[in-house]
């Protein structure tokens, strides 16, 4: 049986189309080493996905076409989400083709809930639904390995939004480790008008560390305080153990973030981080009371242009239907 529909609900529907989502991410942790040969960091980074998804709906067709829906669709500054080969969902059908030798034939269509270019993992998101789904139209019946090794060719944080949960990641992100989380942990995302480019926020990195401005990275941060918070709690210890290396090269480039990374702790948000690349700021609260009020206070300051109430862990990308 193939993973994608021993994961749970999920059918040919009759007009012939397979739906899959998959969630956001948060980096509760990430420590960023030095650039490899290779042209990557080598990273630490905890990975905690949330309650904000992607949803992919594949069909029967004639070579590959995909349309972009949804309020995530577009980033401010950066343009539309590409409909062709530079969208890993088109990239994600094509590998899936070529890994199983069928025709690389769909209709994709996909509804963007995740802001592009937020340091979401939004087009990780969708290429890790896309995964499933066309597993499970096209019938290639791929092993959990199967598509794990594929997501780690399409991108550094795809396999993590196949595994969704909480994960340890390592490599450049794709090397997952499971971590328990024993309770729930509420968030609001504060999503700026204006995406950041994620290799753009590498290079500013290397470039202050050149300049003696950041530490070298040389001795990566452990990642043990933020696990253990994680799996125990109190939100404080947790609140207490967020770090991210790229969160000062995603201020340097945008200066105005710094007034958005202030905002939620001065509303009451127990701690707050950039998420990823940004501009994303991930603020951690209470329980969910406490994420629905900050989110109506933030949304009414109008210092973000969405605010979203999410919760974690949740599921990595399934079949729905």
């Amino acid at each position: 049986m193939s993973w994608a529909t021993s994961g749970g609900p999920g059918r040919i529907t009759g007009d012939g189309a397979v739906t899959a989502r998959a969630p956001a991410k948060v980096n509760v942790h990430l420590a960023v080493g030095p650039l490899r040969p290779d042209g990557f960091h080598e990273l630490r980074t905890v990975y905690l996905a949330v309650s904000l998804f992607d949803t992919v709906t594949v069909r029967r067709g004639r070579g590959l076409s995909l349309a972009v829906t949804g309020e995530g669709r577009t980033a401010v500054g950066a343009g539309a989400v590409p409909t062709d080969r530079r969208n890993l969902v088109w990239q994600a059908a094509e590998l899936l083709a070529e890994h199983a030798g069928v025709a690389p034939d769909a209709a994709i269509a996909i509804d963007k809930a995740i802001p592009a270019a937020a340091g979401l993992a939004g087009g990780s998101a969708d290429a890790a639904a896309a995964l499933v789904a066309l597993d499970a139209l096209w019938g290639t019946h791929a092993t959990r390995g199967d598509l794990a090794g594929l997501a780690a060719r399409l991108g550094s944080d795809v396999p993590f939004s196949l595994h969704g949960g909480v994960a340890l990641g390592s490599g450049r992100g794709e090397q997952l480790s499971p971590v328990l989380a024993r309770r729930r942990w509420d968030w609001v995302l504060g999503i700026a008008g204006e995406g950041l480019s994620t290799p753009a926020v590498y290079a500013e990195l290397d470039r202050l560390r050149a300049d003696g401005r950041v530490p070298a990275g040389t001795d990566l941060d452990p990642a043990e305080p933020v696990i253990a918070a994680l799996r125990s709690g109190p939100v404080e210890a947790l609140a207490a153990a967020l770090a991210n290396d790229l969160q000062a090269p995603a201020l340097s480039l945008r200066p105005d973030l710094r007034r958005a990374l202030r905002a939620p702790t001065a509303a009451g948000a127990v701690g707050a981080l950039v998420s990823g690349s940004g501009p994303t700021v991930a603020a951690l609260v209470e329980d969910a009371d406490a994420a629905v009020r900050l989110a109506a206070t933030l949304a009414g300051e109008g210092v973000y242009r969405t605010v979203r109430a999410v919760h974690g862990p949740v599921h990595g990308a399934r079949l729905v239907g």
